[in-house]
């Protein structure tokens, strides 16, 4: 490394280690939080109260990082209020996190060491901060957990509904499958309704629904999973979604590059998009058959597919732009 490299290294880890970082272990009924380099830590409730508290015990520290753990329910209020009080919160991967744990020897886990450990990876990785979400956001996320989970419901009540022999049973499963059918179109209808009074995420989900391919489900679900969109390079917006290649080499040996990491939920709302893009989508369907001509089993291909549509989206959300097939070459390398 050169001495200017050097340098610059010597100021990131000054810099760092002036920052204060606060990390926060979620649980469901309290909040862990531990205040780096302080070493200070404190218990709080995990509902409104507690969060008000937490809220008005870390905001006179100025905090460079709020670091939590993405924990599903549990972890949403706190987002959300974190987001209103315009406070740095960064959301990680439980992988991460454990993976950044078992590297620095830890292997005792309680919450409170698991806050501290939390806030060490802040300091230590330094995760960009990415925007709050606003409260549309959120309704969202909620609108489209419960659409998730209908999905699942109308997929299970399909498959048993297969295997019944019964005439009153039948009808009871097809019944029961056409009220999941309206509960699910009631969502599709309200979260329209949600996003007619944000203009500024409207005009995201017509720049989204502009791209052969995609519907207002994935759309949805890039907005919610991935509000980052517009805001990265290609290699980020990849990488985001685990979908940018890892290469895997060592001296001469040079093994098959692999996806990892990233946000499993885009990946799965973009595979099906992906499939249609390869029927429907000209450029995307010309890019397919010339990955696989050139020997490329059909999953990576469909990878390839599933990170160019990622790299799209993220390219024309950044220059306020619809769909149009020139774009089918962005991110092409």
């Amino acid at each position: 490394m050169t001495s200017k490299g050097q340098e610059k290294m010597s100021h990131q880890i000054a810099h760092a280690s002036d920052e204060i970082t606060i990390g926060i272990d979620i649980s469901k009924e309290r909040l862990d939080a531990y205040l780096h380099p302080a070493g200070i830590a404190r218990q709080f409730p995990n509902d409104r109260k507690g969060h008000a508290q937490r809220i008005a015990w870390a905001t006179p520290h100025q905090p460079t990082r709020l670091v939590f753990e993405a924990t599903g329910r549990y972890h949403r209020a706190l987002e959300m209020t974190l987001g209103k009080a315009e406070l740095p919160a960064v959301k990680i991967n439980p992988l991460q996190a454990r993976r950044f744990a078992e590297a620095t020897g830890k292997r005792v886990k309680t919450d409170p060491i698991d806050a501290a450990m939390l806030a060490r990876f802040g300091v230590t990785m330094r995760p960009e901060v990415p925007p709050a979400k606003d409260e549309t956001i959120d309704m969202l996320a909620e609108l489209l957990a419960a659409r998730r989970g209908l999905v699942k419901d109308r997929t299970a009540a399909s498959n048993r509904g297969k295997s019944l022999t019964l005439a009153l049973l039948k009808r009871q499963s097809e019944q029961h499958r056409k009220q999941i059918d309206s509960q699910i179109e009631a969502i599709d209808r309200e979260w329209m309704s949600v996003l007619a009074g944000n203009q500024t995420l409207k005009a995201r989900l017509d720049i989204l629904l502009s791209i052969p391919g995609i519907g207002a489900a994935t759309a949805i679900a890039l907005l919610v999973d991935m509000p980052e969109l517009g805001t990265m390079d290609a290699k980020q917006a990849a990488s985001l979604a685990g979908l940018a290649p890892v290469t895997r080499q060592s001296g001469t040996w040079k093994g098959k590059s692999f996806i990892q990491g990233g946000r499993a939920s885009i990946r799965q709302a973009i595979y099906m998009p992906a499939l249609v893009a390869i029927r429907f989508n000209p450029p995307l369907k010309e890019k397919y058959e010339a990955l696989r001509q050139a020997g490329k089993p059909a999953k990576v291909a469909i990878v390839a597919i599933m990170r160019r549509i990622v790299i799209i989206a993220n390219a024309l959300i950044r220059d306020n732009r619809h769909w149009t097939p020139d774009m089918a070459a962005v991110g092409a390398k």
